[in-house]
């Protein structure tokens, strides 16, 4: 994980993205992943699932993920093919429910107001450098610890487990 190298269009959002924006609380009876991600993101962005392709990325300022814990809101982005959430901060729960899922998620202060909707993004996990190949602007993220880069490289808490087990 350390050596990967994501690049995705973005889809930006402001603040107080909550888990009912990125997955609407009147489908928690839905189960297929299939299902589920068709309506990824639909609370914020009706149009989102039309227009995203597996890898791109989602950019927002800060507390993303506010709101109730349930883990559907995690799971209905990597559903989607979420390379990673980029932001400024992220509500606790929500962090360690997308992380444990695999999914990852970088905390970048100020990226936000550094992207537009449509601009390629490029992260680097191992520098933790991001940068918007659209306009070359160039930023720093917190770094990842070696276990959460563990984790996702396993694809998520449960597969780092079986592993390890082995």
């Amino acid at each position: 994980m350390k050596n990967r190298i994501i690049k995705g269009k973005a889809f930006v959002f402001g603040p107080n993205i909550d888990t009912d924006q990125i997955y609407p609380g009147r489908y928690l009876e839905i189960t297929d992943p299939e299902d589920v991600a068709r309506h990824a993101m639909e609370g914020a962005d009706p149009e989102l699932v039309r227009e995203f392709t597996d890898g791109d990325v989602i950019v927002a300022t800060t507390n993303f993920g506010c709101g109730s814990s349930r883990e559907h809101a995690a799971i209905t982005l990597k559903a989607i093919g979420v390379g990673a959430v980029i932001a400024d901060s992220f509500a606790r729960i929500f962090y360690r429910n997308a992380i444990n899922l695999g999914l990852p998620l970088i905390v970048c202060k100020g990226f936000g107001n550094m992207v537009k909707k449509g601009d390629v993004v490029q992260i680097e996990f191992g520098s933790g450098v991001i940068t918007n190949v659209t306009t070359g602007a160039i930023a720093q993220a917190e770094p990842l610890s070696d276990y959460t880069l563990n984790i996702l490289s396993c694809g998520g808490i449960k597969p780092l487990i079986k592993q390890q087990m082995k």
